[in-house]
């Protein structure tokens, strides 16, 4: 089956379940092992799993192999490898924590440094002038 059909596909069975912000990552450059990483989020585990057996069932019907299935007992990230494409389904906040978008989407990742940045030395002030009997700073006196 042709990429493109089968990309059609897996985003037709996304949307027939109302999957929502559907991205589709061409990767063909940055891995040897897919083509396609598509990914969609679901409101709740129910919707999660009908996503991920919407994809299933769709491309199933059109002749496609279904490699293997990822975390359908879980419900909060499901997925679905189908050889020359990956999808992941899952609630939006795990979605946010992983940001799988940053990973595959050609966006600059920033890293973290193992060695912290040096701290740099607060200057000293000078200390006010005080005056011995009060502790306060001396002011000068108003003239009558």
């Amino acid at each position: 089956m042709d990429i493109r059909k089968k990309q059609l596909a897996v985003v037709g069975a996304l949307e027939d379940v109302k999957g929502r912000d559907i991205q589709v990552f061409n990767v063909a450059k940055q891995t040897a092992y897919f083509e396609r990483v598509v990914i969609a989020s679901g409101d709740s585990s129910r919707q999660v799993n009908a996503l991920a057996t919407s994809v299933q069932e769709k491309l199933k019907s059109l002749g496609a192999r279904i490699i293997g299935v990822e975390g359908r007992s879980n419900g909060e990230w499901v997925l679905v490898d189908l050889g020359d494409i990956v999808v992941h389904v899952m609630h939006p906040a795990v979605r946010s924590h992983y940001n799988l978008e940053e990973l595959w989407g050609e966006k600059e990742v920033k890293m973290k440094s193992a060695a912290k940045p040096a701290v740099k030395a607060k200057p000293k002030r000078k200390p006010k002038p005080k005056t011995a009997a009060r502790g306060k700073t001396a002011r000068p006196r108003r003239r009558k």
